[in-house]
């Protein structure tokens, strides 16, 4: 089941980058952009709870397809590129299994433990 959810994950990645193809961007500003999500981390600096919801909000599917079809039905590509974006890179981490954090801690995900905390 666990490869099957990665092959599913894997298809929305492809999914984003064959959209992103009928974008008016050069191919490097998906390269360059690719791990920009991950700025949601510095929400850790403050606390759990503030890190879990900047990370979570860069990293949810549903917000970045909304952003896409927003960007879709403004006729911005910018809007789109940002939806792309956050949907590609959250779903190349779900396929490496890095989930959604829980308010306690940047290890819990809603996919299980990650890090050393995964081996306890």
């Amino acid at each position: 089941m666990k490869n099957l959810i990665r092959l599913e994950e894997l298809f929305f990645v492809l999914l984003s980058i064959y959209l992103f193809s009928l974008l008016d961007y050069a191919w490097w500003w998906f390269l360059v952009l690719f791990l920009a999500p991950d700025i949601g981390m510095i929400g850790y600096v403050v606390n759990p709870r503030v890190g879990a919801i900047t990370y979570n909000l860069l990293h949810h599917a549903g917000i970045a397809i909304s952003l896409y079809i927003i960007g879709a039905v403004l006729g911005s590509q910018l809007w789109q590129l940002i939806g792309l974006i956050i949907l590609a890179h959250s779903n190349f981490d779900r396929i490496l299994g890095y989930g959604l954090k829980h308010f306690d801690s940047f290890q819990h995900t809603h996919l299980g433990m990650i890090g050393p905390a995964a081996k306890l």
